[in-house]
């Protein structure tokens, strides 16, 4: 594909996370604060922004999550005649609970979503059941999984199969972290998959029928797991990220302080209300 033209700024992928908690998910919504709405109107140019940042095409990103996910590693296509660096310290400057991290330059033709694989990781505190449960019902996700029972608004006629590479559960001191990995999901994919596994550790789900599920054999109806444990961990290309941020900026570093010190004020107001009830413990 020819070089664009050279009034049109390069192409740049970058790498960046968010705190989901204070928006209502990834899409633009009238009257609703999300990721790609605050995005967008803090790139637009202003006499403070000679060199603009436009997003190409609106924004092209890798996976639109939903209210209160939140991203360690989601990817974006913007057009800047910025250096990366530079590129990376405007970017950084858009909100504190958004952070970007690294970035690459791409070519006119290259897709944003088609990327080689995305790995989400949830955080299930307290878990029912043991580990030894929620391990063997994950090991049913592997290959091609009939994701009918593990999505929303999916047609229920005809199969329609994504492939997992693993669900993986493994130990962490408050209680089991799922991590998810495979190509491409459908909306909220994870979120059914670690309610599949809840119910299994619960013993109301056994795992013929969870197996029969995978399997496209029987539909199961599962509600959705919480969005806040849940994180897009990863997003992965068959290109390296040729530069990296130099850490987050003191807007950043003060916004993670601050939600902090409100859960621990959070804590100590619930310890108050129920004197003698049981203690809340920090989630690492």
């Amino acid at each position: 594909m020819p070089d664009p033209p050279p009034s049109v700024p390069p192409r740049w992928l970058v790498q960046f996370g968010y705190d989901g908690a204070g928006f209502d998910g990834w899409a633009r919504q009238p009257g609703r604060r999300t990721i790609e709405g605050e995005i967008v109107r803090r790139l637009r140019p202003t006499p403070r922004r000679p060199e603009p940042v436009s997003p190409t095409n609106g924004i092209d990103v890798a996976s639109r999550t939903d209210r209160g996910v939140s991203a360690r590693g989601n990817a974006l296509a913007v057009r800047s005649r910025l250096s990366g660096p530079a590129l990376l310290r405007q970017l950084n400057g858009i909100s504190p609970e958004i952070f970007f991290t690294a970035a690459t330059p791409i070519p006119e033709g290259f897709r944003v979503r088609s990327a080689t694989r995305r790995t989400y990781r949830y955080w299930e505190s307290d878990p029912a059941g043991e580990a030894t449960m929620w391990r063997e019902a994950a090991a049913l996700f592997h290959g091609p999984v009939d994701v009918r029972s593990f999505g929303r608004g999916i047609p229920v006629r005809t199969p329609q199969l994504r492939t997992v590479e693993s669900v993986e559960v493994t130990p962490f001191s408050e209680g089991l972290r799922i991590e998810v990995r495979a190509p491409s999901f459908v909306w909220g994919m994870v979120r059914k998959i670690v309610a599949a596994l809840r119910e299994h550790g619960r013993g109301r789900l056994p795992l013929a029928r969870l197996r029969a599920a995978v399997e496209g054999e029987l539909r199961l109806t599962l509600p959705m797991a919480e969005p806040e444990p849940l994180v897009l961990w990863e997003v992965e290309y068959p290109i390296p990220w040729t530069i990296r941020w130099g850490g987050a900026n003191r807007h950043q570093r003060a916004h993670v302080a601050n939600v902090l010190r409100q859960t621990q004020v959070r804590q100590v107001v619930l310890e108050t209300l129920v004197p003698g009830g049981p203690t809340t413990r920090s989630v690492e």
